[in-house]
């Protein structure tokens, strides 16, 4: 099988050993715990609570209601009291007013879950079950499923695209999912290549996984319309874009979609998410996390709640062997870094990551050597080194009209500088300010367009 991939990039050490080859374990939330369920667990607006303190609610029950077209309904995974509604910590830093649910250990169920039979079901029902299940990207970007799924009218979709790339160093929740369910994984691919019946599945794979290479490529042989394809291991495979090259070899412009290129792409656990939600009617509950590093006591590979905290879950592992110096909510080139464990878990956490000091060890940044290293491992062809400048002389200008808002933040550029500088950390911030500012602009001109629109209506 020939292996596929993109221009450029890097090749961190992978790291998977720690836990590729442990079965995802069944963690539940104690009696009497707390789980807590942000309101925003996805790009687009947030939630609004549709249940109150006092309220007593169910598994599956609907405890955050989605009101804007980009967003994506919560559900409670515990049954229980609610006891609270007030913000709390994400895993992303931010803070997101929250449902609080008290566990009372019985789980049991909202009578309201029930699925179907896919294909007795027309399209827009199957975007309905998605919207309905809260399926969301659980790749890390947390974009709304049924909104990626319905492109705008006269789209032509070419490829359904599943990302198992898994690029990640340390990370192997999905790839556990790919030895452990690959009937749901390829149930819930046909079921999306049912709304886009002219396209083909792909299923990409990068070649550090061959076990899963292998038992997908055996079970899809059949399948006329899906294939596996086998990715060479390198940082970021699993980015949309660089998936979308490596296996079609076509580019998706700078500000457009996938779909504009005829493509769709969804993670591994989103496809079998949406298999949950449109089969058997269960919302996302759950999230297999995986826990790795030097630092925990047994690192492995958990199913969990939404909604507990890692702290919950650390205490029910084992613990730490090693006082961590570092905690991760994700990977180690794009995951955030936490200074609590005491962080609810979302849709989107994939992982947690904890290392030792000799792991988390940065060397002092130091001045740019003029290698460019950074320009050489960009997957996005951008010039780090440039925008970095801009970024420190707070230059926004510059830093737009240089492309600063392409970055996709994946940090190869600082892992690749012998100088150790902060180039993706700088550029992350500048590009959040920067893409604030033209959000800000938008929503002026559209505001300013609907008061000239009334304007000459009440002239009229």
């Amino acid at each position: 099988m020939q292996t596929l991939t993109f221009k450029r990039g890097v090749h961190p050490p992978d790291g998977k050993a720690l836990t590729q080859d442990k079965a995802i374990k069944v963690i539940l939330p104690k009696e009497n715990s707390e789980l807590f369920f942000p309101m925003s667990q996805h790009i687009g607006a947030p939630c609004e609570p549709c249940v109150q303190k006092g309220d007593y609610v169910k598994v599956g029950q609907k405890i955050g209601e989605a009101k804007a077209f980009i967003c994506s309904p919560i559900f409670s995974s515990i049954s229980g009291e609610v006891t609270d509604i007030r913000p709390v910590l994400t895993p992303g830093g931010a803070k997101s007013l929250a449902v609080v649910i008290k566990n009372d250990g019985k789980m049991t169920e909202y009578e309201g879950i029930k699925g179907g039979d896919y294909t007795q079901m027309t399209n827009e029902e199957i975007i309905a079950a998605i919207k309905n299940g809260g399926v969301v990207g659980l790749g890390g970007a947390g974009f709304p499923t049924h909104v990626k799924l319905a492109p705008p009218p006269g789209t032509k979709i070419d490829y359904v695209l599943v990302n198992g790339a898994e690029c990640e160093p340390y990370l192997t929740c999905d790839y556990r999912l790919m030895l452990e369910q690959p009937e749901r994984l390829i149930k819930g691919l046909q079921i999306v290549l049912k709304l886009h019946p002219n396209a083909k599945g792909v299923i990409g794979i990068e070649d550090n996984k061959p076990e899963a290479i292998k038992l997908l490529s055996e079970m899809v042989k059949d399948i006329p319309n899906i294939e596996v394809a086998s990715l060479q291991k390198k940082f970021p495979q699993g980015s949309e874009k660089h998936l979308i090259y490596a296996i079609t070899k076509r580019e998706v412009p700078s500000g457009a979609l996938p779909a504009a290129v005829g493509c769709i792409v969804d993670n591994v656990d989103t496809i079998i998410s949406i298999y949950n939600a449109v089969a058997e009617g269960r919302p996302i509950m759950r999230r297999v996390v995986t826990v790795t590093g030097g630092a925990p006591a047994n690192p492995g590979n958990y199913q969990i709640r939404v909604g507990m905290t890692f702290s919950d879950l650390m205490e029910q592992i084992g613990g730490f062997k090693v006082e961590p110096a570092k905690m991760i909510a994700g990977g180690p080139m794009m995951g955030p870094t936490m200074y609590t464990l005491d962080v609810a878990t979302t849709k989107t956490s994939s992982a947690l990551l904890c290392l030792t000091p000799a792991e988390a060890y940065i060397p002092p940044e130091r001045n740019c050597i003029r290698c460019a290293k950074c320009v050489e491992h960009c997957p996005m062809g951008l010039q780090p080194f440039m925008l970095n400048q801009f970024a420190i002389r707070g230059d926004g200008e510059a830093f737009v009209a240089n492309h600063g808002l392409d970055c996709i933040e994946c940090g190869s550029c600082s892992y690749e500088c012998p100088a150790k500088r902060q180039l993706a950390q700088s550029i992350r911030a500048t590009k959040k300010i920067e893409a604030g500012k033209k959000a800000a602009a938008a929503a002026a001109a559209r505001a300013k367009a609907e008061a000239e629109k009334k304007a000459e209506e009440a002239k009229k």
